[in-house]
């Protein structure tokens, strides 16, 4: 087991049972999410995750994993209804992706990933939960790659520049849906700048938010946050 920490003396954390290797955190930097850490003790930082009967392999030294989404990615294995079609613009490795996979009955699910490195860890974990029978892989911008007019639902589990992307989204439904749209949000404008970025990209189409939720601190007074929009 992998442990990542933010501590300065990690020798006491091998006396965790499992833990065999420390690694330490820092920024996770650029469009592409890759992690700044530092290999503290053991040799290697490539791991497999246990999570919600999910397993996700991931190289902690070339790719983000935020215990922090625990919650979120259970609720998203549970929110999918049968029979949808579901495109995830930010795919990672299959944060929401799996799980949905795993513990529903999704139609099929199109995962998007730019980051070369995540797209071959997504790819393993399809295979490792044997759920190649729903999720699709894309490689590339979702911009240019995502497919069109074909989702009842859309993940956009990115933080960043992600209401750039809220435009795609729309495209990306076919008749309507829900988007997950995930924004990070000084407290000041918490639900407020999210939900009327997504009612400004909606164009004309009403927009119902059905759930609005904090998921972490992202840093002081700014919080991560994922409204889901119904459009129509």
């Amino acid at each position: 087991m992998v442990l990542k920490t933010t501590v300065d003396e990690p020798q006491e954390l091998l006396n965790i049972p499992g833990v065999n290797r420390v690694v330490k955190l820092g920024y996770i930097n650029g469009f592409q999410r890759i992690p700044e850490v530092e290999l503290l003790l053991g040799e290697g930082t490539e791991t497999i995750h246990k999570e919600n009967h999910c397993l996700f392999k991931l190289d902690v030294g070339r790719i983000m994993w935020s215990k922090g989404n625990t919650t979120e990615r259970m609720r998203m294995a549970q929110i999918v209804d049968e029979g949808e079609i579901v495109v995830d613009l930010f795919a990672g490795i299959g944060y929401f992706s799996i799980p949905m996979a795993v513990h529903n009955y999704p139609q099929k699910i199109y995962a998007v990933e730019i980051n070369p490195v995540a797209y071959h860890y997504l790819r393993d974990n399809i295979k490792l939960n044997h759920v190649e029978h729903i999720v699709e892989t894309i490689w590339g911008n979702c911009r240019e790659v995502a497919p069109r007019n074909v989702a009842d639902r859309v993940l956009m589990g990115y933080i960043g520049n992600t209401h750039e992307y809220l435009d795609v989204a729309m495209e990306v439904l076919r008749e309507g849906g829900i988007i997950h749209y995930h924004e990070s949000v000084p407290d000041k404008l918490k639900f407020n700048r999210p939900i009327k970025r997504i009612k400004d990209a909606a164009d004309g189409y009403d927009v119902e938010v059905v759930n609005q939720r904090v998921i972490k601190k992202y840093s002081p007074g700014v919080n991560h946050v994922v409204v889901d929009a119904k459009i129509y």
